[in-house]
């Protein structure tokens, strides 16, 4: 039975949504043995979260002062110690998995696949290129460990219900002694996160000015949903770059993504091709977004929002 060991990722106190999707991706490699990997200080909460989840038989929990942060510097050392014996490596293709994997790589000299969305076989799977406008097979070597991210956009969430074995282990990896945390810069708000949402309400450079922006805000709030932005927003000075949805920005899968001023660049479109309805509101009849957008208004934003926003019980 071949192996799949899974890095999670994490904020510290609670397991991330990419390493349950990654879950659920594992489960296609075949007849595999799931494992994941917590590394991080304290471990208990995040390893009784990974240990719930279906299909996984073990934890392995490093637990470690210099793992309190999630520094690609010195995790990659200690994973990439972990991964033998397994046949697959993978990690979430969000911000920790791509700082983290490449590195990864690197120190066990093979090659790495970006972005899987697919499993075709054992060493068969399909990846986007060209902005998502392609998909493309790829086959890595069968004789060596398969190093690879996964588009947590392409995978549901791997469900409750599992009692893995939780095992603290310990790694002769050395340290890198010119990296150091220093401290953490990030937004804080109550909305649901981006990348997890079922809904999503996303706002474009049609908005005008950030303080237009609060009509976003108010609608989300009225059905529950994270607060997304164009590039072009974001370019703009409207919103914090953590928000922008897109090729260059976070790839997200909700049911229900609303676009709002936003008339569909293909960097744009490729961040939202797996959201199950797409909702567009934008006066250019011939805007890009129309074309792939479930349902479509045509109009004034400035009008159809706040109506929108009234009928919904404000």
């Amino acid at each position: 039975m071949s192996r799949v060991l899974i890095i999670a990722d994490h904020d510290g106190a609670h397991l991330g949504g990419g390493a349950t999707r990654c879950v659920t991706a594992a489960g296609k490699f075949g007849a595999a043995e799931i494992h994941i990997a917590v590394l991080a200080s304290p471990a208990a909460a995040i390893a009784a979260e990974a240990a719930a989840l279906a299909g996984v038989a073990k934890v392995l929990v490093v637990e470690r002062a210099e793992n309190a942060h999630p520094l690609a510097a010195v995790l990659a050392p200690q994973v990439a110690k972990l991964a033998a014996g397994y046949e697959y490596l993978i990690g979430p293709s969000n911000t920790f998995g791509k700082d983290l994997l490449p590195r990864v790589a690197a120190l066990l000299g093979v090659g790495q696949v970006s972005d899987l969305m697919s499993v075709e076989g054992p060493h068969t799977f399909k990846r986007p290129i060209y902005a998502g406008n392609a998909i493309i097979t790829v086959e890595s070597p069968a004789d060596t460990i398969l190093v690879a991210t996964i588009r947590t956009a392409s995978f549901p969430a791997a469900a409750n219900g599992g009692s893995a074995l939780i095992e603290a282990v310990s790694t002769d990896a050395a340290l890198p002694t010119h990296t150091r945390f220093v401290s953490l810069s990030a937004a804080k708000n109550d909305r649901p996160d981006l990348q997890s949402a079922a809904r999503v309400v996303s706002g474009g450079r049609a908005l005008g000015s950030a303080d237009n922006f609060k009509l976003i805000y108010t609608l989300a709030a009225r059905i529950g949903a994270a607060v997304g932005a164009s590039r072009a927003a974001v370019d703009a000075g409207y919103v914090p770059s953590d928000m922008q949805v897109g090729q260059t920005g976070k790839i997200i899968a909700p049911a229900l993504y609303m676009a709002i001023g936003i008339s569909g660049a293909i960097q744009h479109l490729t961040g939202i091709k797996d959201a199950r309805t797409i909702v567009a509101i934008n006066k250019d009849a011939e805007a890009p977004i129309f074309e792939v957008a479930d349902v479509g208004l045509i109009g004034d934003l400035f009008k159809i929002v706040p109506e929108l926003t009234a009928a919904l019980g404000g």
